[in-house]
């Protein structure tokens, strides 16, 4: 696995991901420094936990001269409870000897050479003898291709192979028969995510009310327009001809006198 300079000032800021860029040794001075704290007993379980993913973690017993001889020997290092009636804890970090060891976590910190002697060990099945959910771990972290060709053609000067290595990748060669499979593994470059601060981002409501603002006409109040719109108003006058003339009151009234003699 590869390891990492990190700089870490509290064993409170230990994380599921810089967990495995720390050694076991780094992790106990951390520990030993940061225990007096006060309200540190609140956090210790949490931190154990976060440990436990890329350690192996033992309680023992400090006053059993075999369990003593186990662990204080050198190999593990060594911590203790903010609770001295707790006893002590021994460390070592977890070695990754098989596929199924690995994580999201730890396969970012391991080597493209690690890697590729991990799946050597897989029985010898090449790229497709890794199950889907192996894989996807793989790849999360590394560029993978794969080849199959003769092995007599395998390294022909300016092939798939030299290309690759050139290239930057590593390469295993599993042999299958008079066929060879290769597979090629380079490490992903990290990517950093952006950022973005909340002043930075425009408000879509503020935005929204500008815009429905500036669409609307400005409200004319005021009584002289009032008095244009009756003017122009002829939805009365409409009703009638503009060239009917208003007939004399004798001319519309009836004549009694006809209406008697009939």
């Amino acid at each position: 696995m590869s390891k990492r300079n990190v700089t870490m000032e509290s064993i409170l800021d230990l994380n599921s991901s810089n967990v495995w860029t720390i050694d076991e040794f780094q992790l106990a001075t951390l520990w030993e420094h940061t225990k007096s704290q006060e309200n540190f007993a609140s956090s210790e379980e949490k931190l154990l936990n976060t440990i436990r993913l890329a350690f192996e973690v033992v309680h023992y017993n400090a006053k059993d001269p075999r369990e003593v001889a186990k662990y204080e020997d050198g190999k593990w290092a060594l911590i203790s409870h903010c609770k001295a009636g707790k006893g002590n804890i021994a460390l070592r970090k977890k070695v990754i000897r098989r596929l199924s060891d690995l994580s999201y976590e730890n396969i970012k910190h391991i080597s493209a050479a690690t890697l590729l002697e991990l799946i050597d060990r897989n029985f010898g099945g090449g790229w497709d003898s890794i199950s889907l959910a192996t894989k996807d771990i793989i790849e999360s972290a590394f560029d993978i291709s794969t080849t199959q060709l003769p092995a007599s053609r395998i390294h022909a000067k300016g092939g798939t192979l030299e290309n690759k290595v050139a290239q930057g990748y590593d390469v295993l060669e599993i042999a299958k028969g008079t066929w060879v499979e290769a597979i090629f593994a380079k490490k992903k470059e990290l990517m950093e995510k952006l950022r973005f601060k909340a002043d930075e981002l425009p408000d879509e409501d503020t935005e929204r009310d500008e815009e429905e603002e500036e669409e609307l006409p400005e409200e004319n109040t005021s009584e002289e327009e009032d008095d244009e719109i009756n003017e122009n108003d002829d939805t009365f006058y409409s009703s009638f001809a503009p060239e009917a003339e208003i007939k004399d009151e004798e001319e519309e009234s009836f004549n009694v006198e006809d209406d008697s003699s009939i």
